[in-house]
């Protein structure tokens, strides 16, 4: 009898933002997770004593997220001891990779029912605490890359040199992804479930959302990764990323449940889609973020379909040149690519985003009547992971 990796429940909190003040800063990433793992639960009505796993992605797993977030969530929910966790890091891909070890799982029969997902809270555990100030790469890798290698704010900028994406493409992106996020907003409550804060407020909406911004309002930024040093080291770079072309720091969770056709049917569920094909692949280290195109080039082949089969795209918006690259190696449609507006207006809340996506990707599918999803994340060190799944 055929396994599949079915998709009962995807769910997230708001997204708040990544800093000091806001709307989920005062609430311990671990208790933002469990508040995701409760909601999930209660939804689907399992009985959570018979999950297998817990797989969480979680990038800055220092401080508050550095005892198994996963574990500690479980725990904080009141939930049996006996089911286990784990963290994965696959940089901003971490929770997609969850998702795809958890079907990875199903399909070879180690799992019946597993929770995949993300947890990230940027207000409270800053973007790259966890190298404590060290060399992460060592000189080995230093020298093979020489003149060594970058960050993915200068990388986004090699991108966009490469790919000719002005400054006026990456601010009108930016400014769509706002808009779309804004018209979207009501669709979007369905997969966000209200967080309870500390002082007891209620948070039920994206916190991150301008639907006033403009691309003629972002033309005023600065772009931000400029040096002389690096203006001299890449002179083919007309400096454009922006503070308001990328990605917001944020604050989420995300959860995904997943089962086998047996326990889907021994409980009586009705999946709501199922993973179709799954892939990750490296690429120019340098360049970094490039990945999704040779990943989406993989998984395209694995599945023997084309990309105008795919009903409805999903590409991390971490700064505007990727997405945009992406469209114009492939020519796609770009009503197809986020839709609902990315992470631009939506947050990057990084090990919390691949999950994400793939709520978003899920939900939208069904509001529409449509079929398959591609969902497609950067990641650092030039790598990408790529999920097609297939409504039911």
């Amino acid at each position: 009898m055929t396994t599949n990796a079915l998709i009962i429940d995807a769910l997230r909190t708001p997204t708040g933002r990544g800093r000091a003040g806001g709307a989920l800063s005062d609430v311990h990433p671990v208790d933002l997770l469990a508040q995701a793992l409760i909601a999930l639960v209660e939804r689907t009505g399992i009985d959570p004593g018979a999950v297998d796993d817990v797989l969480i992605g979680c990038v800055s797993q220092t401080g508050e997220q550095s005892a198994t977030p996963g574990r500690m969530a479980w725990l904080a929910a009141g939930y049996p001891v006996h089911v286990p966790s784990t963290t994965i890091d696959r940089k901003c891909g971490s929770s997609q990779q969850a998702i795809h070890f958890a079907a990875q799982g199903i399909l070879a029969g180690a799992y019946d029912m597993v929770i995949a997902g993300g947890i990230e809270s940027m207000s409270r555990v800053p973007m790259g605490s966890a190298r404590a100030g060290a060399d992460p790469f060592g000189p080995s890798v230093t020298a093979r890359y020489s003149p060594g290698m970058v960050s993915q704010g200068v990388a986004a900028e090699l991108v966009a040199a490469k790919y000719g994406v002005d400054r006026e493409a990456q601010d009108m992106y930016a400014a769509r992804s706002h808009r779309l996020a804004h018209a979207s907003s009501a669709l979007l409550d369905r997969e966000i479930v209200p967080v309870r804060t500390m002082a007891g407020t209620l948070v039920a909406r994206d916190e991150t959302i301008r639907p006033d911004t403009t691309a003629e309002r972002l033309a005023e930024l600065k772009p931000v990764f400029e040096t002389p040093e690096l203006s001299a080291r890449f002179p083919q770079v007309t400096w454009s990323v922006t503070a308001g072309n990328s990605s917001q720091l944020s604050d989420s969770a995300t959860v995904v449940l997943l089962m086998s056709d047996r326990k889907a049917r021994e409980l009586g569920l009705s999946p709501r889609a199922r993973v179709h094909a799954m892939t990750a692949v490296g690429d120019d280290p340098v360049l970094m973020l490039t990945a999704p195109i040779p990943a989406t080039e993989k998984i395209l082949a694995r599945s023997a379909m084309s990309l105008g089969q795919l009903d409805h795209i999903e590409i991390n918006e971490a700064f505007a040149p990727v997405p945009l690259a992406w469209q114009s190696h492939f020519n796609a449609d770009p009503d197809k690519v986020n839709p609902r507006g990315g992470a631009i207006a939506l947050g990057h809340p990084l090990g919390a985003s691949g999950a994400r996506l793939f709520t978003t990707m899920l939900h939208a599918l069904e509001d529409n009547g449509q079929r398959y999803g591609l969902q497609l994340m950067c990641e650092a060190g030039g790598m990408a992971n790529a999920t097609i799944i297939e409504r039911l």
